[in-house]
């Protein structure tokens, strides 16, 4: 008998910036899987201005999970499912903050699931504290002057502050 693979999870997102609530999907992940990848997504399934490049998004959750070794940020293009058979993961984790979330990610799932019928999402909800924080909400608190602190992490609030000014 072979020892079973590692879980390899695979979180993605545009994640401009991160916040706390992305970080306790990411923390609650490692209790299902042992490796999880935050894949930081050239190209956003919403069409938006970036406040980060992808390479300073890559960058700053690295920093953040820094202690972590389970935990690596990395950027894609192209399809989640051909990012995902290029690590051998099968597995997909998303947020879900409201019953508006579900929805749509419901769509991503099965179409996911259509186009690679080997890989599977798990949904995960956030802590209370933070089912109402998304990445729009913090920078346009932060860029009109905002106290965001309570939302991210210090290396987070330090490029914001440094790319808002403040």
């Amino acid at each position: 008998m072979s020892p079973a693979s590692p879980i390899v999870a695979i979180y993605p997102g545009s994640f401009d910036p991160m916040t706390k609530g992305h970080e306790d999907i990411a923390h609650r992940t490692l209790s299902v899987a042992d490796r999880l990848v935050v894949a930081v997504a050239h190209d956003a399934t919403h069409r938006k201005q970036n406040l980060f490049t992808v390479e300073e998004r890559v960058a700053v959750i690295n920093e953040i999970f820094g202690d972590d070794e389970r935990v690596e940020a990395l950027a894609f293009e192209g399809l989640l499912v051909d990012f995902a058979r290029g690590l051998g993961s099968h597995l997909v984790v998303r947020g879900l903050r409201a019953i508006s979330d579900f929805e749509y990610e419901m769509q991503m799932a099965q179409m996911n699931q259509e186009l690679w019928p080997e890989i599977e999402t798990i949904f995960f909800v956030p802590e209370v504290e933070y089912s109402f924080l998304s990445s729009s909400l913090v920078r346009q608190v932060a860029s009109l002057g905002g106290d965001v602190s309570r939302f991210v992490s210090p290396p987070v609030l330090a490029r914001l502050r440094k790319k808002l000014g403040g």
